[in-house]
Protein backbone atom coordinates (compact mmCIF):
# COMPACT_ATOMS: atom_id res chain seq x y z
CA UNK A 1 0.00 0.00 0.00
CA UNK A 2 3.01 2.55 0.92
CA UNK A 3 4.24 1.79 -2.20
CA UNK A 4 1.74 2.33 -4.56
CA UNK A 5 1.12 5.86 -2.59
CA UNK A 6 4.39 7.10 -2.92
CA UNK A 7 4.45 5.32 -6.73
CA UNK A 8 1.61 8.21 -7.27
CA UNK A 9 2.52 10.99 -5.18
CA UNK A 10 5.93 10.41 -7.31
CA UNK A 11 3.55 10.51 -10.80
CA UNK A 12 1.87 13.72 -9.27
CA UNK A 13 4.54 15.40 -9.16
CA UNK A 14 6.17 14.43 -12.30
CA UNK A 15 2.75 15.69 -13.61
CA UNK A 16 3.11 18.81 -11.95
CA UNK A 17 6.31 19.34 -13.34
CA UNK A 18 5.78 19.43 -16.77
CA UNK A 19 2.70 21.23 -16.28
CA UNK A 20 4.86 23.91 -14.71
CA UNK A 21 7.51 23.88 -17.42
CA UNK A 22 4.90 24.28 -19.63
CA UNK A 23 3.78 26.84 -18.35
CA UNK A 24 6.48 28.60 -17.78
CA UNK A 25 9.09 27.59 -20.55
CA UNK A 26 10.08 30.32 -22.99
CA UNK A 27 8.70 30.61 -26.34
CA UNK A 28 9.10 32.81 -29.38
CA UNK A 29 6.83 33.25 -32.00
CA UNK A 30 6.56 36.56 -35.04
CA UNK A 31 4.04 38.51 -36.63
CA UNK A 32 4.87 39.55 -39.70
CA UNK A 33 2.69 42.89 -41.06
CA UNK A 34 1.91 44.84 -44.59
CA UNK A 35 -0.79 47.35 -44.98
CA UNK A 36 -1.40 50.25 -47.47
CA UNK A 37 0.01 47.19 -50.28
CA UNK A 38 -2.66 49.44 -52.96
CA UNK A 39 -2.11 46.17 -55.29
CA UNK A 40 1.52 46.76 -55.44
CA UNK A 41 3.06 43.45 -57.07
CA UNK A 42 6.55 44.51 -57.14
CA UNK A 43 7.77 43.10 -53.94
CA UNK A 44 5.12 40.33 -53.18
CA UNK A 45 7.41 37.21 -54.31
CA UNK A 46 10.30 38.77 -51.82
CA UNK A 47 7.45 38.85 -49.19
CA UNK A 48 6.56 35.32 -50.11
CA UNK A 49 10.53 34.56 -49.58
CA UNK A 50 10.17 36.34 -46.45
CA UNK A 51 7.48 34.93 -44.86
CA UNK A 52 8.95 31.00 -46.06
CA UNK A 53 12.39 32.15 -44.39
CA UNK A 54 10.98 33.13 -41.29
CA UNK A 55 8.29 30.12 -40.64
CA UNK A 56 11.26 28.16 -41.16
CA UNK A 57 12.74 29.31 -38.17
CA UNK A 58 10.07 30.11 -35.78
CA UNK A 59 6.50 30.27 -35.49
CA UNK A 60 4.75 32.66 -37.72
CA UNK A 61 1.89 34.87 -38.11
CA UNK A 62 1.05 36.68 -41.13
CA UNK A 63 -1.17 40.11 -41.06
CA UNK A 64 -2.21 42.70 -43.04
CA UNK A 65 -3.75 45.95 -42.17
CA UNK A 66 -6.15 46.61 -45.28
CA UNK A 67 -6.07 48.91 -48.25
CA UNK A 68 -5.23 45.61 -50.50
CA UNK A 69 -5.44 47.61 -54.07
CA UNK A 70 -6.73 50.32 -55.75
CA UNK A 71 -3.54 51.50 -57.18
CA UNK A 72 -2.29 49.02 -59.89
CA UNK A 73 -4.10 48.53 -63.18
CA UNK A 74 -2.79 45.01 -63.57
CA UNK A 75 -5.14 44.03 -60.39
CA UNK A 76 -7.73 46.70 -60.02
CA UNK A 77 -8.97 45.66 -63.74
CA UNK A 78 -8.75 42.10 -63.55
CA UNK A 79 -12.32 40.80 -62.64
CA UNK A 80 -13.12 41.11 -58.77
CA UNK A 81 -9.52 42.59 -57.84
CA UNK A 82 -8.99 39.28 -57.45
CA UNK A 83 -5.38 38.74 -58.41
CA UNK A 84 -4.32 40.63 -54.84
CA UNK A 85 -6.50 37.98 -53.21
CA UNK A 86 -4.48 34.86 -54.60
CA UNK A 87 -1.14 36.31 -54.26
CA UNK A 88 -2.11 36.90 -50.33
CA UNK A 89 -3.45 33.08 -50.29
CA UNK A 90 0.07 32.31 -51.96
CA UNK A 91 2.30 34.02 -49.59
CA UNK A 92 0.26 32.87 -46.51
CA UNK A 93 -2.05 35.47 -44.75
CA UNK A 94 -3.37 34.45 -41.82
CA UNK A 95 -5.88 38.06 -40.54
CA UNK A 96 -6.54 41.04 -42.14
CA UNK A 97 -8.60 43.92 -41.62
CA UNK A 98 -10.10 46.25 -43.96
CA UNK A 99 -9.06 49.67 -45.27
CA UNK A 100 -11.47 52.37 -46.52
CA UNK A 101 -10.00 51.46 -50.28
CA UNK A 102 -11.04 47.62 -50.29
CA UNK A 103 -14.97 48.89 -50.65
CA UNK A 104 -14.13 51.12 -53.66
CA UNK A 105 -15.50 48.21 -56.21
CA UNK A 106 -18.40 48.12 -53.81
CA UNK A 107 -20.01 45.69 -51.17
CA UNK A 108 -20.43 42.74 -53.52
CA UNK A 109 -16.89 42.68 -55.36
CA UNK A 110 -15.93 42.57 -51.40
CA UNK A 111 -17.68 40.25 -49.77
CA UNK A 112 -17.08 37.69 -52.89
CA UNK A 113 -13.14 38.46 -52.16
CA UNK A 114 -13.59 37.64 -48.63
CA UNK A 115 -15.49 34.52 -49.12
CA UNK A 116 -11.84 33.71 -51.66
CA UNK A 117 -9.82 34.71 -48.89
CA UNK A 118 -7.69 31.87 -47.21
CA UNK A 119 -7.05 33.86 -44.04
CA UNK A 120 -9.71 35.43 -41.42
CA UNK A 121 -10.74 38.96 -42.51
CA UNK A 122 -11.55 41.05 -39.09
CA UNK A 123 -12.93 44.83 -38.76
CA UNK A 124 -15.28 44.98 -34.97
CA UNK A 125 -16.59 48.61 -35.78
CA UNK A 126 -18.11 47.48 -39.63
CA UNK A 127 -22.20 46.41 -39.14
CA UNK A 128 -23.47 45.48 -42.09
CA UNK A 129 -27.48 45.84 -42.45
CA UNK A 130 -27.27 44.31 -46.07
CA UNK A 131 -26.91 41.12 -47.90
CA UNK A 132 -23.19 41.91 -47.89
CA UNK A 133 -19.99 40.77 -45.85
CA UNK A 134 -21.16 38.62 -43.27
CA UNK A 135 -18.37 36.65 -43.20
CA UNK A 136 -16.28 39.73 -41.22
CA UNK A 137 -15.59 38.85 -37.94
CA UNK A 138 -15.07 41.74 -34.95
CA UNK A 139 -11.86 39.79 -34.35
CA UNK A 140 -9.81 36.00 -34.78
CA UNK A 141 -7.37 34.18 -32.49
CA UNK A 142 -4.30 32.37 -33.76
CA UNK A 143 -2.90 29.94 -31.04
CA UNK A 144 0.84 29.40 -30.94
CA UNK A 145 2.72 25.41 -30.62
CA UNK A 146 3.04 26.41 -27.03
CA UNK A 147 -0.52 27.15 -26.40
CA UNK A 148 -0.65 31.08 -26.07
CA UNK A 149 -3.51 32.77 -27.41
CA UNK A 150 -2.55 35.60 -29.99
CA UNK A 151 -6.18 37.99 -30.40
CA UNK A 152 -5.99 39.66 -33.45
CA UNK A 153 -8.48 42.62 -33.18
CA UNK A 154 -9.38 44.40 -36.31
CA UNK A 155 -10.66 48.60 -37.10
CA UNK A 156 -11.42 51.02 -39.70
CA UNK A 157 -11.29 54.50 -39.57
CA UNK A 158 -14.57 56.49 -39.67
CA UNK A 159 -15.46 60.25 -40.44
CA UNK A 160 -18.14 62.35 -39.44
CA UNK A 161 -19.96 61.17 -42.74
CA UNK A 162 -20.73 57.81 -40.84
CA UNK A 163 -17.98 55.54 -42.63
CA UNK A 164 -14.52 55.54 -44.18
CA UNK A 165 -12.70 57.94 -47.30
CA UNK A 166 -15.08 56.81 -50.10
CA UNK A 167 -18.20 57.53 -52.11
CA UNK A 168 -21.26 56.88 -50.17
CA UNK A 169 -23.06 55.23 -52.08
CA UNK A 170 -20.33 52.27 -51.29
CA UNK A 171 -21.16 52.17 -47.69
CA UNK A 172 -25.01 51.85 -47.80
CA UNK A 173 -25.60 49.34 -45.61
CA UNK A 174 -23.08 49.71 -43.60
CA UNK A 175 -22.62 51.28 -40.52
CA UNK A 176 -19.29 52.37 -38.56
CA UNK A 177 -18.69 52.99 -35.15
CA UNK A 178 -16.07 54.85 -33.95
CA UNK A 179 -13.09 52.66 -34.39
CA UNK A 180 -10.83 53.91 -31.09
CA UNK A 181 -14.21 53.74 -28.77
CA UNK A 182 -14.65 49.93 -30.44
CA UNK A 183 -10.81 49.32 -30.25
CA UNK A 184 -11.38 50.05 -26.42
CA UNK A 185 -14.45 47.82 -26.10
CA UNK A 186 -12.89 44.92 -27.99
CA UNK A 187 -9.70 45.14 -26.31
CA UNK A 188 -11.45 45.03 -22.63
CA UNK A 189 -13.60 42.05 -24.13
CA UNK A 190 -10.85 39.96 -25.16
CA UNK A 191 -8.98 36.86 -23.40
CA UNK A 192 -6.30 36.94 -25.79
CA UNK A 193 -2.96 36.35 -24.22
CA UNK A 194 -1.39 38.65 -26.46
CA UNK A 195 -3.50 41.27 -28.14
CA UNK A 196 -3.20 43.26 -31.19
CA UNK A 197 -5.27 45.56 -33.08
CA UNK A 198 -5.07 45.60 -36.98
CA UNK A 199 -5.74 49.34 -37.58
CA UNK A 200 -6.60 51.01 -40.64
CA UNK A 201 -7.92 54.50 -39.07
CA UNK A 202 -4.62 55.88 -39.06
CA UNK A 203 -1.29 56.32 -37.04
CA UNK A 204 -2.55 59.49 -35.24
CA UNK A 205 -5.51 58.14 -34.18
CA UNK A 206 -3.44 54.75 -33.43
CA UNK A 207 -0.89 56.98 -31.35
CA UNK A 208 -3.81 59.20 -29.49
CA UNK A 209 -5.38 55.25 -28.78
CA UNK A 210 -2.06 54.05 -27.39
CA UNK A 211 -1.39 57.09 -25.12
CA UNK A 212 -5.17 56.29 -22.67
CA UNK A 213 -5.35 52.82 -23.20
CA UNK A 214 -3.04 50.09 -22.88
CA UNK A 215 -5.37 47.17 -23.50
CA UNK A 216 -3.41 46.19 -26.69
CA UNK A 217 0.31 44.64 -26.71
CA UNK A 218 0.73 45.67 -29.82
CA UNK A 219 -0.97 47.89 -32.98
CA UNK A 220 -0.39 47.24 -35.73
CA UNK A 221 -1.90 50.31 -38.58
CA UNK A 222 -1.96 51.55 -41.52
CA UNK A 223 -4.17 54.59 -43.63
CA UNK A 224 -1.67 57.04 -43.02
CA UNK A 225 1.33 55.59 -45.24
CA UNK A 226 3.73 56.03 -42.31
CA UNK A 227 6.99 54.20 -41.45
CA UNK A 228 6.69 54.26 -37.70
CA UNK A 229 7.99 52.05 -35.10
CA UNK A 230 8.10 53.13 -31.78
CA UNK A 231 6.28 52.52 -28.36
CA UNK A 232 3.75 54.74 -26.36
CA UNK A 233 2.46 53.57 -22.75
CA UNK A 234 3.91 49.86 -23.09
CA UNK A 235 2.25 49.69 -26.49
CA UNK A 236 4.26 48.76 -29.64
CA UNK A 237 3.03 50.78 -32.45
CA UNK A 238 4.04 50.24 -36.20
CA UNK A 239 3.12 50.63 -39.71
CA UNK A 240 5.04 49.86 -42.78
CA UNK A 241 4.55 52.83 -44.98
CA UNK A 242 2.77 51.92 -48.56
CA UNK A 243 3.54 49.41 -51.71
CA UNK A 244 5.31 46.97 -50.15
CA UNK A 245 8.78 48.42 -49.81
CA UNK A 246 8.75 46.88 -45.67
CA UNK A 247 7.43 44.13 -44.26
CA UNK A 248 6.64 44.84 -40.17
CA UNK A 249 8.74 42.06 -37.97
CA UNK A 250 7.20 41.96 -34.50
CA UNK A 251 8.83 39.34 -32.44
CA UNK A 252 7.54 38.23 -29.13
CA UNK A 253 9.08 36.31 -26.25
CA UNK A 254 7.02 34.52 -23.67
CA UNK A 255 7.35 32.66 -20.53
CA UNK A 256 4.25 30.62 -20.47
CA UNK A 257 1.35 32.48 -20.96
CA UNK A 258 2.98 36.09 -19.93
CA UNK A 259 4.58 38.43 -22.00
CA UNK A 260 8.36 39.04 -21.52
CA UNK A 261 9.60 41.42 -24.55
CA UNK A 262 8.64 42.75 -27.56
CA UNK A 263 10.24 44.19 -30.54
CA UNK A 264 9.05 45.94 -33.72
CA UNK A 265 11.35 46.58 -36.76
CA UNK A 266 10.77 47.76 -40.28
CA UNK A 267 12.56 45.23 -42.77
CA UNK A 268 12.85 46.38 -46.26
CA UNK A 269 11.68 44.17 -48.78
CA UNK A 270 14.26 44.82 -51.65
CA UNK A 271 16.83 42.67 -49.24
CA UNK A 272 15.01 39.21 -50.07
CA UNK A 273 15.68 36.88 -53.27
CA UNK A 274 11.79 36.93 -55.37
CA UNK A 275 10.12 33.49 -54.82
CA UNK A 276 10.23 31.29 -58.33
CA UNK A 277 6.10 30.21 -57.72
CA UNK A 278 4.49 33.97 -56.51
CA UNK A 279 6.99 35.52 -59.34
CA UNK A 280 4.65 33.15 -61.92
CA UNK A 281 1.81 34.21 -60.53
CA UNK A 282 2.80 37.77 -60.92
CA UNK A 283 4.14 37.38 -64.53
CA UNK A 284 0.76 35.78 -65.14
CA UNK A 285 -1.05 38.60 -63.94
CA UNK A 286 1.11 41.34 -65.72
CA UNK A 287 0.84 39.50 -69.38
CA UNK A 288 -1.96 42.33 -70.39
CA UNK A 289 -0.87 43.67 -73.62
CA UNK A 290 -3.84 46.50 -73.60
CA UNK A 291 -2.27 47.66 -70.43
CA UNK A 292 0.94 48.46 -71.64
CA UNK A 293 -0.24 50.71 -74.71
CA UNK A 294 1.78 53.89 -75.23
CA UNK A 295 -0.71 56.85 -75.22
CA UNK A 296 2.07 59.41 -74.72
CA UNK A 297 4.95 60.57 -73.25
CA UNK A 298 6.90 63.09 -70.77
CA UNK A 299 8.80 65.72 -72.68
CA UNK A 300 10.79 65.58 -68.68
CA UNK A 301 10.18 64.35 -65.46
CA UNK A 302 7.89 65.38 -63.01
CA UNK A 303 7.22 65.43 -59.52
CA UNK A 304 4.09 64.76 -57.53
CA UNK A 305 3.44 68.55 -57.69
CA UNK A 306 4.03 68.74 -61.45
CA UNK A 307 1.61 65.53 -61.91
CA UNK A 308 -1.14 67.38 -59.63
CA UNK A 309 -0.31 70.92 -61.63
CA UNK A 310 -1.04 68.65 -64.61
CA UNK A 311 -4.51 67.38 -63.43
CA UNK A 312 -5.96 70.91 -62.77
CA UNK A 313 -5.26 71.94 -66.07
CA UNK A 314 -6.68 69.16 -67.87
CA UNK A 315 -10.06 69.27 -66.51
CA UNK A 316 -10.16 73.12 -66.71
CA UNK A 317 -9.23 72.46 -70.24
CA UNK A 318 -11.84 69.73 -71.07
CA UNK A 319 -14.88 71.63 -69.22
CA UNK A 320 -14.06 74.89 -70.51
CA UNK A 321 -13.63 76.27 -66.68
CA UNK A 322 -12.22 79.12 -65.59
CA UNK A 323 -10.73 77.06 -62.75
CA UNK A 324 -9.65 73.11 -62.46
CA UNK A 325 -9.21 72.42 -59.07
CA UNK A 326 -7.90 68.31 -57.84
CA UNK A 327 -7.45 66.85 -54.39
CA UNK A 328 -3.86 65.92 -53.60
CA UNK A 329 -4.96 62.83 -52.31
CA UNK A 330 -6.73 62.04 -55.54
CA UNK A 331 -2.66 61.73 -57.23
CA UNK A 332 -1.66 58.64 -56.54
CA UNK A 333 1.42 58.35 -58.12
CA UNK A 334 3.64 60.36 -55.65
CA UNK A 335 6.75 59.68 -56.77
CA UNK A 336 5.80 61.61 -59.80
CA UNK A 337 7.18 60.42 -63.44
CA UNK A 338 9.87 60.67 -65.69
CA UNK A 339 11.12 61.92 -68.84
CA UNK A 340 9.76 58.74 -71.35
CA UNK A 341 6.65 56.95 -72.20
CA UNK A 342 3.29 57.06 -70.68
CA UNK A 343 1.19 54.04 -70.61
CA UNK A 344 -2.27 52.87 -70.31
CA UNK A 345 -1.19 51.77 -67.14
CA UNK A 346 0.50 54.82 -65.74
CA UNK A 347 -2.54 56.66 -66.36
CA UNK A 348 -4.38 54.44 -64.51
CA UNK A 349 -2.24 54.15 -61.22
CA UNK A 350 -2.38 57.81 -60.96
CA UNK A 351 -6.49 57.26 -61.26
CA UNK A 352 -7.37 54.42 -60.24
CA UNK A 353 -11.18 55.54 -58.91
CA UNK A 354 -13.17 56.31 -62.19
CA UNK A 355 -13.27 59.64 -61.54
CA UNK A 356 -16.11 61.99 -62.70
CA UNK A 357 -15.71 65.75 -63.02
CA UNK A 358 -18.53 67.86 -61.52
CA UNK A 359 -18.68 71.79 -62.53
CA UNK A 360 -20.09 74.83 -60.37
CA UNK A 361 -19.85 77.99 -59.82
CA UNK A 362 -18.09 79.60 -57.04
CA UNK A 363 -16.84 82.72 -55.43
CA UNK A 364 -13.70 83.43 -54.09
CA UNK A 365 -15.11 83.68 -50.70
CA UNK A 366 -16.96 80.50 -51.16
CA UNK A 367 -12.69 79.07 -52.42
CA UNK A 368 -11.61 80.35 -49.30
CA UNK A 369 -13.97 79.02 -46.87
CA UNK A 370 -13.27 75.29 -48.67
CA UNK A 371 -9.57 75.48 -48.76
CA UNK A 372 -9.65 77.33 -45.31
CA UNK A 373 -11.92 74.80 -43.28
CA UNK A 374 -10.06 71.78 -45.34
CA UNK A 375 -6.76 73.10 -44.05
CA UNK A 376 -7.98 73.12 -40.73
CA UNK A 377 -9.50 69.56 -40.73
CA UNK A 378 -9.53 67.88 -37.53
CA UNK A 379 -11.36 64.74 -38.37
CA UNK A 380 -9.37 63.62 -40.94
CA UNK A 381 -5.22 64.61 -40.59
CA UNK A 382 -3.42 63.36 -43.52
CA UNK A 383 -5.49 65.76 -45.76
CA UNK A 384 -5.12 68.70 -42.96
CA UNK A 385 -2.21 71.25 -42.36
CA UNK A 386 -0.98 71.02 -45.99
CA UNK A 387 -1.96 71.95 -49.50
CA UNK A 388 -4.31 69.75 -50.48
CA UNK A 389 -6.45 71.38 -52.60
CA UNK A 390 -4.08 72.42 -55.96
CA UNK A 391 -5.37 74.86 -58.50
CA UNK A 392 -5.00 76.49 -61.60
CA UNK A 393 -5.34 79.79 -60.47
CA UNK A 394 -2.49 80.33 -57.39
CA UNK A 395 -3.12 81.12 -54.28
CA UNK A 396 -1.66 81.99 -50.62
CA UNK A 397 -2.80 80.00 -47.04
CA UNK A 398 -2.27 82.16 -44.56
CA UNK A 399 -1.75 80.80 -41.16
CA UNK A 400 -1.28 82.11 -37.55
CA UNK A 401 1.92 81.13 -35.32
CA UNK A 402 -0.16 78.03 -34.64
CA UNK A 403 -0.33 76.83 -38.20
CA UNK A 404 -4.30 77.33 -38.07
CA UNK A 405 -5.65 78.67 -41.51
CA UNK A 406 -7.41 82.11 -41.13
CA UNK A 407 -7.37 83.57 -44.81
CA UNK A 408 -6.46 82.50 -48.79
CA UNK A 409 -5.04 85.21 -51.60
CA UNK A 410 -6.19 84.74 -54.40
CA UNK A 411 -4.04 87.15 -57.04
CA UNK A 412 -6.11 86.39 -59.96
CA UNK A 413 -9.53 86.53 -58.96
CA UNK A 414 -12.02 89.35 -58.13
CA UNK A 415 -13.91 89.08 -54.68
CA UNK A 416 -17.54 88.52 -55.72
CA UNK A 417 -17.36 87.57 -59.51
CA UNK A 418 -18.33 83.79 -59.98
CA UNK A 419 -15.85 81.34 -61.37
CA UNK A 420 -17.13 78.16 -63.28
CA UNK A 421 -14.99 75.22 -61.34
CA UNK A 422 -13.97 72.03 -61.98
CA UNK A 423 -13.52 69.43 -59.63
CA UNK A 424 -12.99 65.37 -59.30
CA UNK A 425 -16.50 63.96 -57.70
CA UNK A 426 -14.51 63.43 -54.50
CA UNK A 427 -14.15 66.77 -53.73
CA UNK A 428 -17.73 67.42 -54.71
CA UNK A 429 -19.04 64.71 -52.44
CA UNK A 430 -16.88 64.50 -49.61
CA UNK A 431 -15.59 68.24 -48.86
CA UNK A 432 -17.86 69.33 -46.12
CA UNK A 433 -17.68 72.82 -47.04
CA UNK A 434 -17.88 72.49 -50.75
CA UNK A 435 -20.14 75.22 -51.32
CA UNK A 436 -21.29 76.41 -54.70
CA UNK A 437 -24.01 77.11 -57.45
CA UNK A 438 -25.42 75.34 -60.41
CA UNK A 439 -23.19 72.28 -59.82
CA UNK A 440 -23.28 69.70 -63.22
CA UNK A 441 -21.99 66.06 -62.96
CA UNK A 442 -20.42 65.67 -66.10
CA UNK A 443 -20.15 62.05 -67.78
CA UNK A 444 -16.21 62.83 -68.26
CA UNK A 445 -13.58 60.28 -66.32
CA UNK A 446 -10.93 61.98 -65.30
CA UNK A 447 -9.35 58.70 -66.76
CA UNK A 448 -10.86 59.19 -69.89
CA UNK A 449 -9.64 63.21 -70.20
CA UNK A 450 -5.63 62.12 -69.32
CA UNK A 451 -5.73 59.96 -71.81
CA UNK A 452 -7.02 62.11 -74.67
CA UNK A 453 -5.07 64.88 -73.47
CA UNK A 454 -1.91 62.62 -73.79
CA UNK A 455 -2.62 61.42 -77.12
CA UNK A 456 -3.33 65.14 -78.55
CA UNK A 457 -0.09 66.96 -76.05
CA UNK A 458 2.64 64.37 -76.40
CA UNK A 459 5.50 65.40 -75.10
CA UNK A 460 3.74 66.65 -72.54
CA UNK A 461 5.65 69.83 -70.70
CA UNK A 462 3.91 70.71 -67.22
CA UNK A 463 5.76 72.96 -64.38
CA UNK A 464 6.98 71.22 -60.90
CA UNK A 465 6.82 74.83 -59.83
CA UNK A 466 3.86 75.20 -56.78
CA UNK A 467 0.88 77.58 -57.32
CA UNK A 468 -0.42 77.12 -53.88
CA UNK A 469 2.01 78.47 -50.78
CA UNK A 470 1.46 78.66 -47.12
CA UNK A 471 2.30 81.78 -45.84
CA UNK A 472 2.36 82.60 -41.43
CA UNK A 473 1.53 85.85 -40.65
CA UNK A 474 0.07 86.60 -37.31
CA UNK A 475 -3.60 88.27 -37.03
CA UNK A 476 -4.09 91.86 -36.81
Amino acid sequence: MKKGLYSGIFGSFIVFGFLMYIMLCPSEFVILSTNDMHASLDNMSRLATAVKKCRDTVFTIVVDAGDRWTGNAYVDLAEGRLPMIRLMNAVGYDVATLGNHDFDTGQQVLDEAVEKSDFAVVCANMKSEGKWLDDVEESAYIVTPEGVKVDFVGVVTSYANGHPDGNDVNFEGLKFEDPQIVAEREGDESDGDVKVLLSHMGHDRDLALAARYNGYDVILGGHTHRLLDTVVNGTVVGQTQRKLKYVGVTKVKMRGKKVVSIEYENIPLKNYAKDAEVEAQIKEIEANPALKLVVGSMAQSVNHVGLCNLQTKIIKEATKADIGIYHRGGVRIIEGLPKGDVTVKTLFDNEPFFSQVHTALMTPAQLRKLIVEKYNDTVNAKESHVVDLYATTPYKIIVDENDMAYDVEFPLLREGRKYKVAVADYVARNYAHFECEDEVRTPLLVFDLDRAYFEKNSPVRISSTPKQTVVMRKKR
